[in-house]
Parts: C-alpha cells; structure tokens; sequence
C-alpha cells in the first residue's frame, strides 16, 4: 500500500522579519541519528512521482525552499520504495539516471506528469474517486520514451539505468527509507540527522528557517 504525505501542502510564505518561532525537538523536527555526520549541511527530500502532493511540492515550493536555502546548504532528492514492485524499481531508476543527465526540472515534471496528469501539479489525488487519469509509466520502454524528448536516447538510459552506481544508489535510498523510518512523503531529512514533522509545519518561510536552523545550528 502506497502511503503518502496526507495534509494538504497549504504552506502560506510569512515575513522573516515577523517569525521568529523557536523550533522543538520532537514537535517540529525528531532527531533520527546520533552518529552520521555529514561534511556539508544538506537537505534530502525522499518522495515519489506518484505522490499527489510531492508534485505539488516540486511545482508550487521547491524553487523558493531552494532559493532560501544558506548558501553552503545543499540539496538533494531520493525516491522513496513504497511499491515493491518491477514497475516501482523502474521508476526509482529513472530519479537516479536524472541525477546523471541533469534536466532535473524538465525531466521530472514530465515524470510526475506521465504518471498523474497536469492536474497533478496543483494537488490533484490520483487515487481519488472517480479519477480518469491513468499512468502512462508501465515500463522501462515508456520512461525512455520520456527521456528521448529531452535528448537521452534509450541506449544511454538502459546504460545509466543499469550502471553499478544506479544499483547503489537504490540500495542507499531503500536502506536510509527504513532507516530514517521515512513512511510518508514528500518527507526532508536535514543532515542525515534531524527528520522535519511537516505536519507542524504552518508556513513556508517557516520550513526554510528550520532547514537552515538544522543544517548549519544544530
């Protein structure tokens, strides 16, 4: 069973200047590791492109968290294996082939589009009642055919699809899922350390000050 991030992701942008809520641990954010260390202050997002509300993360959000985002603070994206499935491992790898070509905005809007439609984007439930839309991702072939509008050709695709550091970084995302015991998405994880509770989260400008207060303060 697909679980995903339920709340509806209404994040409101609120003035800096105005909000200076303190952060609490195991209300805002739950330390998940004590040991891993990262040299650079990061933030992951683990999501999927099935997911309703990641897409509207990805259209609506994710350029003003990055913009607003330290300087030294980077960011990065893993796909969550809810499915268990051929079909979902083939997905997982098209995320990891778009961390190699690049294209990242363009290739996974088309993704997220290819699986729930351009109605995805603005919160759209792709599993809802009465939902028409149906996926257009049932195997490799019709991701390549994807990627070939961007200028991958199927034969680089299958060769960074299959590549051995593919296979591993699959394994790294599967094994940080449990680890960080990510169940629903879009979920962000800061420092392979801290996993914010987005379901505390009321603003946008509130999601960017505990990144940048987890990754570079804490």
């Amino acid at each position: 069973m697909i679980k995903y991030f339920a709340v509806a992701l209404t994040l409101i942008a609120a003035s800096f200047s105005t909000f200076a809520a303190p952060f609490v641990a195991g209300k805002h954010y739950t330390q998940i590791s004590n040991n891993m260390v990262t040299s650079t202050p990061k933030i992951t997002e683990f999501f999927s492109f099935y997911c309703h509300n990641c897409f509207n993360m990805e259209t609506q959000y994710l350029a003003e968290i990055k913009a607003g985002l330290d300087e030294e603070v980077t960011f990065d994206t893993k796909h969550v294996d809810f499915m268990n499935s051929d079909l979902g491992t083939e997905v997982m790898r098209s995320l990891a082939v778009i961390h190699e070509v690049g294209q990242a905005e363009k290739l996974n809007h088309a993704m997220f589009t290819a699986i729930q439609g351009d109605k995805g984007a603005n919160g759209h439930d792709h599993n809802a009642q009465g939902h028409q839309h149906e996926s257009q991702i049932n195997s490799r072939e019709d991701i390549k055919k994807i990627f070939s509008q961007f200028g991958v050709d199927a034969a680089t695709y299958d060769t960074l699809a299959d590549s051995s550091t593919t296979d591993k970084a699959l394994a790294l995302w599967r094994q940080q899922q449990t680890l960080y015991n990510v169940n629903s998405v879009p979920a962000f994880i800061v420092n392979d350390k801290y996993a914010i509770n987005m379901n505390e989260i009321s603003t946008l400008d509130e999601l960017i000050e505990l990144m940048n207060y987890l990754a570079t303060s804490k």
